[in-house]
């Protein structure tokens, strides 16, 4: 096999391993943003949705995101990787039935690997939006819908060679395809599963519900940051020197802007530089540069960046007037910057700047062509997305129930759900939980 090849599936393999961290990064910030009293729930889910993950893209999902079929979705190459010519004659180029991988010179295993740590993202996207009031066994099968047919039909309309892709849609590292999809999941969850109990007033008032641990929630979201490495420059799918140090530059200063004006922004409207709203600053201008991270300059990622940390703290205000229960931010961070970040490929990409033709966004010169092709691809993987997803959510609280009772959520998901609890040393007992909550409720 050539050294290329080697290298090449190294660098995805070994980036793929970056995203795949990721997921502690998620757990510590959605346990961080938690009570004590549910940190083993949203840690049990943060760890599951990976093994569900794991199994539902393996079995079905991959096929219908990457194999040949209609414009809508795969139809061949499904169950187990089926289809696919591995054979050693064959090379590190391949076919078989997944056509729209012929581009890719790395072995399927190691795309398909790649692309799994992408499906996991998306689903624990969904885990902190719907936290400290979600039964465990509704978000389990929650996951494995979104896993196997959610992601990956929308993945198969931008990646995989479907309709938006044939549009000239583009989303480079998923913006739309992994941070969209799982903001819109999770916006039908919270809107079927109602807010937690106490959060807002009979006379409207917000009562915000602080979570247990900003160190753990500080060290994820470094995590998540790091992870991003991988994220974004392995989506290259090849150790092409001059794409992938561009990709972390545009990643790097977009987060490092964002992070700032998030922190400024929040400084000037609540009073203070609220540590969380610095954290989802950092968050929401990854997810931002996401989908343009190959295809805009380091001066545009600085513009993306500055919006994208102001957004997010807009954002937040916005979903908590509407009432919207959101206690990680998820919405504000996956949704909100993931459709800012789809848009952004439209208004600041510049052709071929990493090698990719894209043709020129709006502010150079290049008209409104791309820009309504990304704006037709939002609104349709919005409209897909949250449409599935409410009818999956709909469809698990008439069988097995989706929210916990009042009770356990008052005492804790921890001990209802799981009989554990992350700090036994600290035993807080069900009296002193119910005075502290609001008496208007």
């Amino acid at each position: 096999m050539e050294t290329k090849v080697v290298l090449d599936t190294l660098w995805v393999l070994i980036t793929g391993m970056l995203v795949f961290f990721m997921n502690l990064g998620f757990a510590m910030v959605e346990s961080g943003f938690a009570r004590v009293k549910n940190c083993v729930n949203i840690l049990s889910k943060n760890f599951i949705v990976f093994a569900i993950s794991s199994i539902g893209f393996l079995v079905i999902g991959w096929g219908l995101m990457y194999g040949d079929g209609s414009p809508f979705c795969g139809l061949q190459g499904l169950f187990f990787l089926s289809g696919a010519d591995n054979s050693p004659a064959a090379g590190a180029a391949y076919q078989g039935v997944y056509s729209a991988l012929s581009w890719v010179t790395v072995p399927l295993m190691a795309k398909f690997f790649f692309q799994l740590v992408f499906a996991g993202t998306a689903a624990t996207i969904v885990s902190g939006a719907v936290a400290e009031r979600i039964k465990f066994i509704a978000f389990i099968l929650f996951s494995f819908v979104m896993t196997m047919f959610i992601y990956p039909i929308v993945g198969h309309w931008i990646w995989g060679g479907g309709w938006l892709a044939k549009l000239g849609m583009f989303d480079f590292a998923g913006s739309a395809v992994v941070h969209s999809v799982g903001g819109w999941a999770a916006m039908a969850g919270i809107i079927v599963l109602g807010p937690r109990f106490g959060k807002y007033g009979d006379d409207g008032r917000i009562n915000p519900i602080p979570g247990h641990n900003l160190t753990s929630a500080t060290i994820g979201t470094l995590v998540l940051w790091l992870g991003w490495f991988g994220f974004n420059p392995g989506s290259t799918m090849a150790a092409d020197p001059l794409a992938i140090s561009h990709v972390a530059v545009t990643t790097n200063t977009a987060a490092a802007v964002a992070t700032l004006s998030a922190t400024i922004i929040s400084w000037i409207v609540l009073g203070k530089p609220d540590l969380g709203m610095t954290l989802n600053g950092c968050l929401a201008g990854l997810v931002g540069i996401t989908a343009g991270c190959a295809y805009v300059s380091i001066g545009s990622s600085i513009i993306i960046g500055l919006i994208s940390g102001i957004l997010v703290v807009y954002s937040v205000m916005f979903f908590d007037k509407i009432k919207l229960d959101d206690p990680v931010g998820a919405l504000s961070v996956h949704l909100a910057n993931g459709v800012f970040g789809t848009l952004c490929v439209g208004l600041f990409a510049q052709d071929k700047i990493t090698g990719t033709a894209t043709g020129n966004g709006l502010f150079y010169g290049g008209g409104t062509t791309l820009l309504m092709s990304q704006l037709i691809g939002i609104v349709s993987v919005g409209a897909f997305s949250f449409t599935l997803s409410m009818i999956a959510w709909l469809i698990i609280k008439a069988t097995v129930g989706i929210r916990v009772t009042l009770q356990e959520e008052i005492e804790g998901l921890d001990i209802g759900e799981h009989g554990n609890s992350a700090y036994p040393e600290f035993v807080t007992h069900k009296l002193g939980i119910v005075s502290c909550i609001p008496k208007n409720n």
